[in-house]
């Protein structure tokens, strides 16, 4: 493709670079990335994404902006409070690169609309913030063979891994079921740094960008857990299941499951 003057100008910190060049460039403006969540990890990774100029970008969430979201989400501000978190989100990030397709998906996931709504995207990334999303993704990526980045938050802590189907363990490798309600604490009861999510959702951002730039590696069998109080990062190998319900060698999962809102939220 041929670049106009002011994306030449916009990129060009890219462009320079030879692990990314203008051939680089192309594949991240033709890209399409769907990311689950417009809140504290959805926020970071859209403003970076848009900031890269991947061409189209999904964003799907059914709650809308409160005081108590600002702060840590980002893209929201006080002027935006009462709106669905997709069309805050997507003017700030609209505002930021006009060039980027925002497609806004203002619903809750479910296991009868995920497999059409992942489709037409090349990644997926999940910052959700509850369990029954996070596994209804998880196998959804699987089913559907897409690449997916996860991240998740609490406290002072935050993790990140690439799942890609077919090449390494899924999340359920990892977590073989959602926790028993009231295991784990939602943000709501434990509370969360709000600079985490920066961190994380630049992570899971990275990680985006060098599936599209087919560069690096990415985190593909390992799980990057961050503790900001520490400042330290550390990596936990990920074994592949073979007995894994959703991609083990004998799957016992071959449909998608709705679990209940009774299981524990995320941050």
């Amino acid at each position: 493709m041929e670049f106009t003057d002011d994306q030449l100008l916009r990129y060009s910190r890219h462009i320079i670079l030879p692990e990314v060049g203008g051939k680089g460039q192309e594949k991240i403006l033709n890209a399409k990335v769907l990311i689950i969540g417009a809140g504290g990890l959805g926020c970071p990774v859209g403003y970076y994404l848009t900031a890269a100029g991947v061409g189209t970008i999904g964003l799907i969430d059914n709650d809308t902006v409160e005081m108590s979201n600002l702060q840590r989400q980002i893209a929201h501000n006080v002027h935006t409070i009462g709106m669905p978190k997709v069309e805050s989100a997507a003017r700030t990030f609209q505002a930021l690169n006009p060039d980027v397709n925002i497609i806004k998906i203002q619903k809750r996931l479910s296991k009868d609309d995920i497999l059409d709504v992942i489709k037409d995207y090349d990644i997926v990334v999940d910052g959700s913030d509850n369990f029954p999303t996070r596994y209804l993704v998880n196998d959804a990526c699987v089913m559907a063979k897409k690449p997916l980045v996860s991240g998740a938050i609490l406290k002072f802590e935050g993790q990140v891994t690439t799942i890609i189907p077919g090449e390494g363990p899924c999340y359920r490798c990892l977590f073989e079921d959602p926790p028993p309600p009231g295991l784990v604490p939602s943000c709501q009861e434990a509370g969360v740094l709000g600079v985490l999510p920066g961190v994380i959702g630049g992570l899971q951002a990275t990680e985006v960008l060098k599936l599209i730039l087919g560069k690096g590696e990415v985190l593909n069998g390992e799980l990057l857990i961050y503790n900001a109080l520490k400042t330290s990062f550390r990596k936990v190998k990920i074994p592949k299941n073979p007995l894994c319900a959703i991609c083990g060698e004998n799957p016992t999962i071959t449909e998608l499951i709705d679990y209940n809102e009774g299981y524990c939220s995320l941050p």
